[in-house]
């Protein structure tokens, strides 16, 4: 451990452990696994370069799926009905892209520019997306991120339409994306980001020798739709995940990242 991690509390038999883990660390930990598997997916339709690729949905699985493809592929157009998110473009939610990259993603707000792709992805979850909207889909490709995780919460599974609507779309490649591993009810990333860091104190709590345990996580879903302030979002999350007051310093880096690695993210073939 660097002994920058370090700092005495409130006596000097008492210290402050630090991750060196951020909270935008774990989010683009979870977003890249969604993001990887779903780039490869694609790859593994053959299609050509100039394809034109339409990603619906922004937060956040869907900025990680664009910038993905965006180093491959010359069209991708990252359709939401929110404009300000735009902004995350050009922010490190995600992989960090070249200004060459970005100029192969184009942004709208316009709905009715989701028809206009070879292939298209929804990212959209509860609420997005309809069942009839999906029926006028006829694509050589359509992938759709599946917002439950394990299944676990009966109204929410009953909300889940994802299958009626990959079910109404013409494609001869239908494909779900699903995010599981750490017992959350949905598999956004926000939740998932919570699940690691709720489960990672719970960790900590029972060492031997830790006082209290507190994490940097905000309701940041309010700086991102209400205020609609993207570089305070960064800015928030540009913080060390976690801090711990023990008497017997550890690697609290090790707790967040074996909650990380049990998040799995595959695609099903329909």
């Amino acid at each position: 451990m660097k002994i920058e991690e370090i700092d005495t509390g409130i006596t000097e038999e008492v210290f402050t452990i630090k991750s060196q883990t951020k909270l935008i660390d774990i989010f683009n930990s979870i977003i890249d696994k969604k993001s990887q598997v779903s780039y490869e997916w694609v790859l593994d339709l053959d299609i050509d370069k100039n394809s034109k690729i339409i990603v619906i949905g922004t937060y956040f699985t869907g900025i990680g799926i664009v910038k993905k493809l965006a180093k491959t592929f010359n069209d991708v157009l990252l359709i939401d009905i929110y404009p300000h998110l735009k902004e995350f473009i050009n922010v490190p939610i995600g992989d960090i892209l070249t200004d060459e990259e970005k100029d192969n993603i184009s942004f709208s707000s316009d709905l009715d520019l989701i028809y206009s792709g070879d292939v298209v992805i929804d990212t959209t979850g509860f609420g997005g997306i309809t069942v009839e909207q999906s029926s006028k889909f006829d694509v050589k490709g359509f992938l759709i991120e599946d917002p439950v995780a394990e299944d676990n919460d009966i109204l929410l599974k009953n909300k889940n339409n994802i299958y009626d609507r990959i079910n109404a779309v013409k494609s001869e490649n239908k494909a779900i994306i699903k995010t599981h591993g750490i017992n959350t009810k949905t598999s956004g990333t926000m939740t998932l980001t919570i699940g690691v860091l709720t489960n990672a104190l719970n960790k900590s709590l029972k060492k031997e020798g830790v006082l209290y345990s507190a994490c940097e996580m905000g309701f940041f879903e309010e700086v991102i739709f209400k205020e609609k302030d993207i570089a305070k979002f960064i800015e928030l999350t540009d913080k060390q995940a976690m801090k711990i007051s023990t008497i017997n310093p550890f690697d609290c880096d090790d707790l967040l990242n074996e909650e990380i690695d049990k998040i799995n993210s595959k695609i099903i073939t329909q």
